[in-house]
């Protein structure tokens, strides 16, 4: 599943699902790299 995350004010990242974490940020992955964020809701 593809979600969107928001890392800080501008930058958004878009990425596969991995997982979610206990602080309620979720995972998703580019390509071979890991990034943390805010999910964003449609």
């Amino acid at each position: 599943m593809i979600r969107t995350i928001s890392i800080g004010s501008y930058i958004s990242i878009q990425g596969l699902f991995e997982g979610a974490m206990s602080n309620g940020n979720i995972l998703v992955r580019v390509g071979n790299r890991l990034f943390e964020g805010k999910p964003v809701s449609n």
